[in-house]
């Protein structure tokens, strides 16, 4: 597909075959843009339909010219899950988790990391770096490895999740552990893919990974027959993925596929919270947070680099940003998993979370049609549930009697 990058600043529009992450003249961000009156010739629902609900659907909505140089994992195609329970304990007309933890590495990454290592691989890339709190390094690895391409992952120090450094272990990966926060490990890969630019680097700044993470709401208009929601709710960390969502569904909209847009609603930890700071304040600036602190590591980033894409989804479709706290994030962390059968990790149960807030605040209607994106598996952060959710053992004779007596009243 032709297409061209566009600045998110000053809307200088561009063309190039290399990877391009930064604006040549302001040096602010960059988007993926394509000719939509052109692409309505030859893009309709049945053109979809020919081929699996997957990120891979949309390829004549994606940048990749070179089909053959396609990495896929079988990302995309995630359960759109009914959560009749919650919406009674909610009180609420209608709610539907979009559960990204069901993708090949167990989080939402996987969708945009298909597209850009694609891209790598039609550049002839051999190389390619992240930094990363955990979901990221864990999927780049995956598709660095079934590219047969090598990766390296800066972390930050302190807590990564075991469950996500596993799998970027297992895939091979070269890691190093910086000195600071997520930051610090951003400002530090960037460095290095400037220094050595035969490196590409698949942080959300990369523009063609966001073009993978829009096909998540493509996909939601596929699974409700083009009858988009009113709302929808997912945790915002680096802020690419609220960024990406939005674009699908205007890209959608543009198209005539849709015909309206839903309200995009972010939810933050409270003290990682920059972006709903600044809309709260009506700021069109974030105040960086030196020392984010959450027990949701995914989203624990003090100065997201998507920033200006997430506060112009949020503000153009009349939606909002809300912080929850880590209290409430385990709680409703417990609640999906226990009344649903949903196991997300921290960062995904901020969007449950912050349903929940916002409807006790009266910010969203009991009747509107909402829908919850979880981004990654729970058990890539197994140690907060043994922290916060475990009990001690009961242990027993092998007897009825024994049975019966520690079982009481759960009995009935």
């Amino acid at each position: 597909m032709d297409y061209f990058f566009k600045c998110i600043n000053c809307g200088f529009k561009f063309k190039s075959e290399k990877v391009e992450y930064y604006c040549p003249k302001c040096n602010d961000l960059l988007e993926i843009t394509y000719d939509i009156e052109e692409l309505k010739n030859f893009v309709s629902k049945d053109t979809f339909e020919k081929y699996p609900l997957s990120v891979w659907r949309y390829k004549e909505l994606l940048p990749i010219k070179d089909f053959s140089k396609v990495v896929s994992l079988g990302e995309g195609g995630t359960t759109l899950h009914e959560c009749k329970n919650l919406r009674e304990i909610f009180n609420i007309k209608s709610l539907l988790v979009k559960n990204e933890g069901e993708n090949p590495t167990g989080s939402f990454k996987d969708r945009g990391m298909t597209v850009a290592i694609s891209k790598a691989l039609e550049n002839k890339v051999k190389i390619v770096a992240c930094a990363s709190t955990g979901n990221t390094s864990a999927s780049l690895a995956a598709y660095a490895a079934k590219a047969n391409i090598k990766s390296i992952i800066l972390i930050p120090e302190g807590k990564v999740a075991l469950g996500k450094m596993v799998q970027a272990i297992i895939h091979g990966a070269k890691i190093i552990q910086i000195n600071g926060n997520f930051d610090d490990a951003l400002n530090s890969v960037k460095k290095l893919v400037e220094y050595y630019p035969q490196i590409c680097l698949l942080n959300s700044i990369n523009p063609f990974r966001i073009e993978g993470q829009k096909t998540l709401a493509m996909e939601i208009c596929n699974q409700l027959n083009y009858n988009v929601p009113d709302a929808v709710i997912l945790p915002v960390g680096n802020a690419g993925n609220i960024s990406a969502v939005w674009k699908g569904f205007n890209e959608f909209k543009e198209l005539g596929l849709i015909k309206n847009v839903p309200r995009m609603i972010g939810i933050q930890a409270e003290k990682a919270a920059p972006l709903a700071k600044a809309f709260k304040e009506g700021k069109n600036e974030i105040s960086i947070v030196n020392n984010p602190e959450t027990i949701a590591t995914a989203i624990k980033i003090g100065a997201p680099a998507s920033w200006k894409k997430a506060l112009k989804a949020v503000r153009n479709s009349n939606g909002l940003l809300e912080v929850v706290s880590d209290d409430e994030i385990i709680e409703a962390q417990k609640l999906l998993a226990r009344k649903e059968g949903i196991f997300v990790e921290p960062a995904s149960a901020a969007s449950i979370a912050g349903l929940k807030k916002l409807l006790e605040n009266g910010q969203l209607d009991k009747y509107e049609n909402i829908i919850c994106i979880t981004t990654g598996h729970g058990l890539k952060d197994p140690d907060v549930v043994l922290k916060t959710c475990i009990e001690p053992l009961i242990k027993v004779s092998p007897t009825i009697e024994e049975l019966k007596k520690v079982l009481g009243g759960d009995l009935n």
